[in-house]
């Protein structure tokens, strides 16, 4: 059931349920209606069928403004990382998890690839819900159905360009540039941070795409999409061709094989008939908990962190946890 149905058409009048009649109808732009797709595409959601709660998404960031972390993602992983061992926290790396282990009808441990065992009273998986069951990493509950999750069937494409000359002074740090002649809508980012660059007579730029998961691509047909990408982003980035140094692409092949699923989840969306909202936080068996992209609030990194929050809340306060107060 949509939670905020659309006012009820005329008799001459077509229902506007989805984002892109929403801007045709509100906007009565293109230059603008394209605006607006723009950000449903960011976050992987087709405009023509994602649901007019999409409108949510430039609201937020146009209201409450985002922010850049100095340094990239990766400087922002480094300070978790740091900061967990201030925690006492104890990370293994490179050993995969092949099972959950289930003990009176609880999660009570994780079988490690190795055939090593840990123990543990909670469980909290960050690992895309659809791999779990697919792998059988979850035990299937006797006449439970496999863990509801966000039904989403797009990607992502990242080129990562070093440039040789400076970052001009009057560029901006986001750019979209829309679609037309076959090629893809890109974001073209370019950041002034001196920790992405050897020094002051280079730039990193990063442009990225969303893209469907089917039909697949070959290596080589990849790389040709990155030379479409790359020629979009010459029209925010001047003299690109000339500057280029050298690119590294990432495909959906690179994000299937480091998550075990090529989809990029999307936050959670009303509407849609429910097929935009990401699994719970409590997953059906007691004690093991979902968080990350593919859990409640769904996709994004500010949505990612919000899932573990409120999966700490719930292990340290209950199942009566309803946020931060």
């Amino acid at each position: 059931r949509e939670p905020y149905p659309a006012p009820k058409a005329g008799l001459l009048r077509r229902p506007t349920t989805t984002l892109a009649q929403i801007g045709a109808r509100e906007l009565r732009d293109p230059r603008l209606a394209a605006l607006l797709d723009a950000y449903a595409w960011t976050y992987g959601f087709d405009p023509a069928t994602a649901p007019a709660s999409a409108a949510v998404l430039p609201y937020m960031e146009q209201t409450f403004g985002s922010w850049y972390v100095g340094g990239g993602l990766r400087a922002l992983a480094d300070a978790v990382y740091e900061r967990c061992l201030e925690r006492r926290v104890a990370f293994v790396f490179d050993t995969p998890v092949e099972e959950v282990l289930e003990k009176d009808g609880r999660a009570a441990g994780v079988r490690l690839a190795g055939g090593g065992t840990v123990e543990a009273d909670q469980v909290v998986s960050g690992a895309p819900v659809p791999a779990l069951h697919r792998d059988h990493v979850v035990p299937r509950l006797s006449g439970d159905a496999p863990t509801p999750h966000q039904a989403v069937g797009t990607s992502r494409v990242t080129v990562c360009l070093a440039l040789r000359g400076p970052r001009e002074a009057e560029a901006v740090h986001r750019t979209v540039v829309h679609g037309a002649d076959g090629r893809p809508t890109v974001t073209v980012l370019r950041p002034d941070d001196p920790a992405l660059r050897p020094d002051a007579d280079h730039e990193a730029v990063t442009v990225t795409a969303t893209v469907p998961t089917s039909p697949e691509r070959d290596a080589a047909g990849w790389e040709a999409f990155a030379d479409r990408m790359v020629e979009a982003a010459g029209q925010a980035v001047p003299g690109l061709p000339e500057r280029l140094l050298w690119r590294h692409v990432r495909t959906p092949e690179d994000v299937r094989r480091d998550t075990g699923v090529a989809e990029v989840p999307g936050p959670a969306l009303a509407g849609a008939g429910g097929r935009l909202l990401p699994a719970g936080n409590p997953s059906p068996l007691p004690g093991l908990w979902l968080a990350g992209g593919w859990a409640h609030p769904g996709g994004g990194l500010a949505h990612a962190g919000m899932s573990g929050a409120l999966v700490a809340g719930f292990i340290v306060e209950g199942a009566d946890f309803r946020g931060s107060r």
